[in-house]
């Protein structure tokens, strides 16, 4: 007598769930209310939707903010506009974190308590791994983006230049030649 063992996957995000067959059918639905959803979801999803929208709001300051860009003459407000995109983009990543930590904590927390059934234990996915990632790259963008834009002047800011004079050591007689 042949038995058929099947085996399913249950997949839960934050807009769909999907159940995952041992041949490889993959079968998905979308949630079907939101109000019927747990309240730690709808904050995830809540913090989501600000983080994606904090971002393009601070993409689009940033695109005008750097300095090949002509839609602002003065680079003193290019600079501050450029910082303001950094502070932008770190708050986003950081809104953007919260829930998938959040989510990983439920899973781990549920994975080692003994009074949850064996089938309703879940694994951390792909999409956490995904999810930190892309966290640590607005992070890390914004803190560079804030970092690498100081305003013209300003003490602290880099300065690179090749050749004898540095404006760090003071005025050197330059002859200006034109070819």
């Amino acid at each position: 007598m042949a038995t058929t063992v099947t085996a399913q996957i249950i997949w839960e995000g934050l807009w769909m769930t999907c159940i995952v067959q041992s041949t490889g059918q993959i079968q998905c639905k979308v949630y079907d209310s939101m109000l019927a959803l747990p309240s730690d979801m709808q904050a995830a999803r809540g913090l989501t939707v600000l983080s994606i929208m904090l971002c393009g709001v601070s993409l689009s300051l940033g695109v005008v903010g750097v300095k090949c860009t002509k839609c602002i003459g003065v680079n003193s407000l290019k600079a501050r506009i450029s910082r303001i995109s950094g502070i932008m983009f770190a708050i986003a990543g950081f809104l953007y974190l919260v829930p998938i930590c959040w989510t990983a904590h439920s899973i781990i927390r549920d994975f080692y308590d003994p009074h949850v059934a064996a089938p309703h234990k879940r694994e951390l996915g792909p999409a956490l791994y995904i999810g930190w990632g892309a966290s640590a790259l607005m992070l890390i963008g914004g803190s560079l983006l804030y970092a690498g834009s100081s305003p013209p002047g300003m003490p602290g800011s880099p300065t690179f230049s090749s050749g004898e004079s540095s404006p760090r050591r003071g005025p050197a007689s330059q002859v200006k030649g034109y070819v």
